[in-house]
């Protein structure tokens, strides 16, 4: 694996590589060097022989703030391609892995943070976690990825009421709907993430790797029919007034 990322930190013990997203003092918000970072390393793991699980978690008291909005306000439209483009890549890169992959939700899971969890093989949430997909709140669509995988979780009619109003569930509320699969303490969540990993890398990594990919491609038919879709009608918003309004509201209360 390439050591030169500087918003991720790579970790590996063994067969278990950790994936920790690194900007605690921003509780780890996703701004370009980040997201083109996104963009690179699941595809380079993927290709990684030595290793056979992946932790995917957050330094610090956050797992992922999302986008940081100081990114979006000052966002020119080259970067908006190389967003748009990055935001793809992601998302199918992130579904091509075919290691196990486990989110470790320590903290806030927010926007794009929460749904690289929820994309995840298997979540597991400290149960006062916050977990939400706030783009409506920024005057945006939900569209590099939470418009997929919130209704394929937990079905259409919660997943539109909790995509349209941006609220967050405790992780302990999200266990209970199934959006993740379980809710610890939050001293337990990396313990817990820890111990399946490495349950999963003694098994037997054909099976467990084709089991994966299997329940995957009914994922990535529901990926095909809405990403792209949703991804343009985001990239709509970036120039709207209620988009600018929404960002400048939120730096105030900030």
């Amino acid at each position: 694996m390439n050591a030169a990322y500087s918003t991720l930190d790579l970790r590996r013990s063994g067969a278990v590589l950790t994936v920790a997203f690194n900007r605690p003092e921003r509780l780890n918000a996703i701004d370009a060097r980040m997201h083109t970072e996104l963009a690179q390393v699941f595809a380079e793991l993927a290709r990684d022989r030595e290793v056979g699980v992946v932790v995917l978690t957050g330094a610090g008291r956050a797992f992922c703030a999302g986008g940081d909005i100081d990114w979006f306000q000052h966002i020119t439209p080259a970067e908006t391609d190389l967003l748009f483009a990055e935001a793809r890549s992601i998302i199918h890169d992130f579904l091509d892995i075919e290691q196990p992959v486990i989110a470790a939700v320590n903290g806030a899971a927010m926007g794009l943070g929460a749904t690289l969890a929820l994309f995840s093989d298997v979540a597991i949430a400290a149960e006062d976690a916050r977990i939400a997909d706030p783009h409506v709140r920024v005057g945006l669509v939900a569209g590099d990825g939470g418009a997929v995988i919130w209704p394929w979780l937990i079905g259409a009619a919660r997943a539109k009421e909790l995509l349209m109003t941006g609220d967050s569930l405790t992780g302990r509320e999200a266990a209970a709907i199934g959006l993740v699969n379980r809710a610890v303490p939050a001293a337990e969540v990396l313990p817990q993430a820890y111990a399946l990993a490495e349950r999963l890398a003694a098994g037997p990594a054909p099976a467990i790797r084709g089991t994966k990919a299997s329940v995957n491609r009914l994922l990535k038919s529901a990926v095909e029919l809405v990403l792209d879709y949703s991804l343009e009608r985001e990239r709509e918003c970036f120039t709207t007034p209620e988009h600018r309004d929404a960002v400048r509201a939120f730096l105030r209360g900030r």
